[in-house]
C-alpha cells in the first residue's frame, strides 16, 4: 500500500494519476450541454449505495470510471452559462492550478513550522485585501472556511470588545435581508434569542439608517449594550448594499462594533468602475470577504479582515505542543494565533496564483461583466409583462416572479413559480434559485458567469413561463 503514498518514489505515478483525472474532467467540461442532468435522489442513490467501500478497486483508472457514474455525469456544473441559481461562480484556471499544488504539498497554515512560505503568502494577501478595503497599517486578518465562519469570528471579537459579562444585555443590529449566519452566530456566542434586532429595509432592500438610529437610541435608553452593527455589502437575495457611511457614523456615535459582511460584494474591491459602491467600508471594524464568490475562486477561499489587528487576540489560545507563548516573543508567525480553526488548508494560494497570472483588474473586469449583465436582465424583466421584478440590481442578482395573464390567486401564482423552478431543474436545461418576498414565492437569478448572455436569460425566462403556464393549465383542467 506504500505505493499510494505521494513521495519521491511515487512522483511518476502521481503525475500519471492526476493527469488522467484532469483529462477526464476536461473532457466532461467540454462535453457538458447543460448545467444538470435532472437526475433525482431516488435515481442516483442506488448507484452510490451499491458501492462496497470495503472492496477497493485498486486502480485509479477504475476508480475514475466509477466516479463518472456516481458523480461526474450528474454533477451540477457551475461553469455552464445557464446555471443561474446560487452564489456559485465558475472558477479561473490559475486558481485551479493553485488548488492542485496546495492539495499535493498539503501545508497546514496553523503554524510556521508546518507551512513556512505559505504563512507569508497568506499574510501578504491579507495585507493586500486590507489595502483594497482602505484599512491602515494596524490591520490584520486570517483566511477562513467561508462567510459564516468569518461572520462568527467578527461577532466574537465584537462581543469581547463590548467588555461586559452580562450577555443578556448585548444587542446586534442587522437588516432583515442580512445573512442567516448573523442569527446563528448570536446563538453560538451564547446570546439570547432577542439579541439580534432586525432593521427593516427600504424599497431598494437596503437597511434603513433612520430606523437603525431609532433602535440604537431605544437600546441605550433601556440600558442595553449595542454590541455590533452588521452592514451587508451584497445581500444574498438582492445583492443590495447597505448605506455604509451612515451606518459607520451611527456605530461611532453609539460605540458599536461595525462589521461589513461583504462575502458577495467583495468583488467590487477589484472593480475599476464600481469600487465607489463600497465607500465607507474602510470605517468598519471588521469585514467578511468570500473570494470564492466574486473573485472566481474554488471553494473555499475566504477571509475575515480587522481594522485593528490587536482585536484578533480574542481568538488566541496557546498550546505548548503547537504555538507556545514563547513563540510570540520569538516573533514566529503562527496563523493559528488569529484563527478559530487549527489545521487549515493553504487556500490563500489560489488567490495568489490568480493575482500573479491575471491581476486584480482581470478579476474586476469579470465581476463588472456580470453586474452589467444583471442590468440587461433587469431591463428584460421590466419590459416583460409575464414577470414582476422586485428591484434594480446593485450587483448581479435579480429577483422576479411569473405573473399569468389570466386571473389567478396569489397562492396559485406561488405554486406555479415553485413548480416552474422544480420542472426547470428536472429538465436539466437551466438552474435558478428561489426565495420569498413579503411571504410570496419568487425566483432568482444569481449571475456570476461572464459567459452567460442576455439571450440565455431571455431563453430561461421563456422556459419558466412555459412550465408555469403548463402548471396553471393543468390546475384549471383538474378544477
Amino acid at each position: 500500500m506504500r505505493s499510494h503514498l505521494l513521495n519521491d518514489a511515487t512522483a511518476q505515478s502521481y503525475r500519471r494519476s492526476v493527469t488522467e483525472g484532469v483529462e477526464r474532467v476536461a473532457e466532461k467540461l467540454a462535453a457538458t450541454r447543460g448545467p444538470f442532468t435532472g437526475v433525482t435522489p431516488a435515481d442516483l442513490a442506488p448507484a452510490i449505495e451499491a458501492v462496497d467501500l470495503d472492496r477497493p478497486l485498486g486502480d485509479s483508472s477504475a476508480a475514475l470510471d466509477e466516479l463518472e457514474s456516481v458523480y461526474l455525469r450528474d454533477a451540477v456544473y457551475f461553469h455552464h452559462p445557464r446555471y443561474l441559481a446560487h452564489l456559485n461562480c465558475p472558477v479561473v484556471i490559475p486558481a485551479v492550478l493553485g488548488e492542485a499544488v496546495l492539495s499535493a504539498v498539503n501545508s497546514s497554515l496553523d503554524t510556521w513550522d508546518q507551512s513556512a512560505g505559505g504563512t507569508l503568502i497568506e499574510r501578504k494577501l491579507i495585507d493586500w485585501t486590507n489595502g483594497r478595503i482602505g484599512f491602515g497599517p494596524a490591520a490584520d486578518g486570517v483566511f477562513t472556511s467561508g462567510g459564516s465562519q468569518s461572520n462568527l469570528q467578527a461577532l466574537l471579537l465584537a462581543r469581547e470588545e463590548a467588555k461586559t459579562h452580562q450577555l443578556s444585555k448585548l444587542r446586534i443590529f442587522s437588516s432583515e435581508c442580512s445573512h442567516f449566519s448573523v442569527q446563528k452566530s448570536a446563538k453560538l456566542l451564547g446570546l439570547g434569542q432577542d439579541a439580534v434586532v432586525s432593521i427593516p429595509v427600504d424599497r431598494n432592500k437596503r437597511m434603513q439608517s433612520v430606523v437603525l438610529a431609532a433602535e440604537l437610541a431605544a437600546c441605550r435608553a433601556e440600558g442595553l449594550v449595542p454590541m455590533a452593527i452588521v452592514a451587508t455589502a451584497g445581500t444574498t437575495d438582492f445583492g443590495s448594499i447597505d448605506p455604509l457611511p451612515e451606518i459607520a457614523a451611527l456605530a461611532d456615535e453609539y460605540g458599536a462594533w461595525m462589521h461589513v459582511d461583504a462575502a458577495y460584494g467583495c468583488g467590487l474591491l477589484a472593480s475599476r468602475t464600481r469600487r465607489h459602491l463600497l465607500d465607507g467600508i474602510e470605517r468598519a471594524d471588521s469585514v467578511t470577504v468570500d473570494f470564492h464568490k466574486s473573485f472566481f475562486q474554488p471553494v473555499s477561499s475566504s477571509a475575515i479582515l480587522v481594522r485593528d489587528g490587536a482585536t484578533l487576540r480574542h481568538a488566541t489560545y496557546h498550546a505548548d505542543y503547537l504555538n507556545p507563548l514563547r513563540t510570540v516573543a520569538e516573533q514566529i508567525p503562527n496563523q493559528v494565533d488569529k484563527s478559530l480553526q487549527t489545521t487549515r488548508r493553504f487556500d490563500a494560494l489560489k488567490l495568489w496564483m490568480t493575482l500573479r497570472v491575471m491581476g486584480a483588474d482581470g478579476i474586476g473586469e469579470l465581476f463588472d461583466e456580470v453586474c452589467d449583465l444583471a442590468a440587461e436582465g433587469f431591463d428584460l424583466l421590466a419590459a416583460d409583462p409575464r414577470y414582476d421584478v422586485v428591484v434594480a440590481p446593485q450587483l448581479s442578482t435579480l429577483v422576479y416572479r411569473y405573473i399569468p395573464a389570466g386571473a389567478a390567486s396569489p397562492e396559485e401564482i406561488d405554486r406555479a413559480n415553485l413548480y416552474a423552478r422544480k420542472a426547470l431543474f428536472a429538465s436539466g436545461e437551466a438552474v435558478v434559485a428561489g426565495t420569498k418576498v413579503d411571504g410570496r414565492q419568487y425566483l432568482k437569478f444569481t449571475l456570476l458567469n461572464p459567459e452567460t448572455t442576455a439571450a440565455d436569460i431571455a431563453a430561461v425566462l421563456d422556459l419558466i413561463a412555459g412550465h408555469a403556464e403548463q402548471y396553471l393549465g393543468e390546475t384549471l383542467v383538474h378544477a
